[in-house]
């Protein structure tokens, strides 16, 4: 069995004037949210073999939160196909990954990471949670995927949703229609 936990990254500063996407950094919001995240998958012993992730400033800074939480140092491999990827591109790089590794977190961006698991996970019936990925699936959202598969290169649908946690499902104070200063 193959799973990827996708993780979108936290909340960025569009007040920042950086001159690329690629640079904007993540604001107050986002990284009380990456933090959170990283405690609830530190609490819930969310355990992976590997990180792969976008190099984007929005997606490095979520990670040195979420995992400052977590509670642990892993060097994530940094591939420059997940900036702003379709969910194809994104199905690319998992089928690129070795074997050797059973569960992977995949951090990047929205449309793609939502794309790709209502791509993969099948609409068959009354899923609440792929309903909830399809109303939204907001920054530092944590969406678990799991595939009947022995290798990357066999991934595809239809994996089994098994996880979707949004920072709002777990404080409040992190929801949308929340304003902090």
């Amino acid at each position: 069995m193959k799973t990827v936990i996708l993780l979108r990254h936290a909340k960025s500063d569009w007040n920042d004037s950086v001159a690329r996407d690629f640079d904007r950094p993540l604001n107050g919001r986002g990284k009380r949210a990456a933090r959170r995240m990283g405690a609830w998958a530190r609490d819930e012993n969310l355990r992976f073999d590997a990180i792969i992730a976008s190099p984007a400033v929005r997606v490095t800074e979520t990670l040195d939160h979420f995992l400052d939480a977590y509670g642990q140092s892993i060097d994530p491999r940094w591939d420059r196909r997940i900036y702003l990827a379709s969910a194809a591109t994104l199905l690319d790089v998992l089928r690129d990954l070795p074997d050797d590794l059973a569960t992977v977190l995949m951090v990047g961006h929205n449309p793609g990471l939502e794309d790709l698991v209502l791509d993969i996970v099948p609409d068959d019936g009354p899923d609440d949670l792929r309903v909830q990925v399809e109303t939204k699936y907001p920054t530092a959202a944590i969406a678990t995927v799991q595939f009947a598969a022995d290798r990357w290169t066999d991934v595809a649908r239809p994996g089994t949703l098994t996880t979707f946690v949004r920072p709002r499902d777990l404080d409040a104070a992190l929801g949308p229609d929340v304003r902090q200063h």
